[in-house]
């Protein structure tokens, strides 16, 4: 069965997170408006967000199943976004040390053929270490995590800000979770081990 698998992000992180499907996908970047909704929980934004992101790319493609990604992290009853700044991922992370943060990814299959989309939310729990104000100064310098959402990146030196990592995939950390993914693409007639050649 051919099928063009279509990834709507130009994020670094997920197309190399997908390519461990060992499959040919072409990627783009989705150009929506992030803003929350008014009373919208962190679960629906990542949800409507994914899905959007995935709908957009009828705009570019006649055909395929496009996968739209998401990711927040929600720490008390706030919803955290990417920190765009130095003091903003200051703040986050002094916020988050000794405490647990939960990172929501929102992950959309959108078959643009039949104009179908399903969409799920997985959760992924970060336990944070106790932090001086020197090492969250001296990791935000060294890696710059300032478009990642929560103010670090677990692929990277961020893995030392941590505690424990509890969840059912590690890659839903990173932004895309690909237990889910391929079940969703299951449901839509796509058995990732099938496609799979013999080398």
């Amino acid at each position: 069965m051919k099928t063009n698998l279509i990834l709507a992000s130009s994020s670094p992180f997920r197309q190399s997170i997908l390519k461990k499907f060992n499959l040919k996908f072409t990627a783009f970047a989705p150009d929506i408006d992030e803003t929350p909704l008014a009373h919208e929980t962190a679960q629906q934004l990542v949800a409507r967000l994914s899905e959007q992101k995935a709908r957009t790319a009828k705009q570019l493609f006649t055909d395929g199943l496009v996968i739209g990604s998401d990711q927040v992290a929600v720490f008390g009853d706030s919803i955290l976004g990417k920190p765009h700044t130095k003091a903003n991922a200051i703040t986050q992370l002094t916020q988050f040390s000794g405490h647990k943060v939960t990172f929501l990814t929102g992950l959309s299959v959108y078959d643009i053929a039949t104009d179908m989309a399903k969409t799920v939310v997985e959760p992924f729990h970060v336990h944070f270490r106790a932090l001086s104000s020197e090492e969250i100064e001296r990791y935000i310098d060294v890696e710059q995590p300032l478009q990642c959402a929560g103010s670090f990146k677990s692929e990277g030196l961020g893995i030392c800000l941590f505690e424990k990592l509890e969840g059912d995939d590690p890659n839903a950390l990173i932004g895309l979770p690909l237990i889910q993914l391929q079940r969703l693409l299951a449901d839509f007639g796509v058995n990732v081990l099938m496609l799979q050649h013999r080398s």
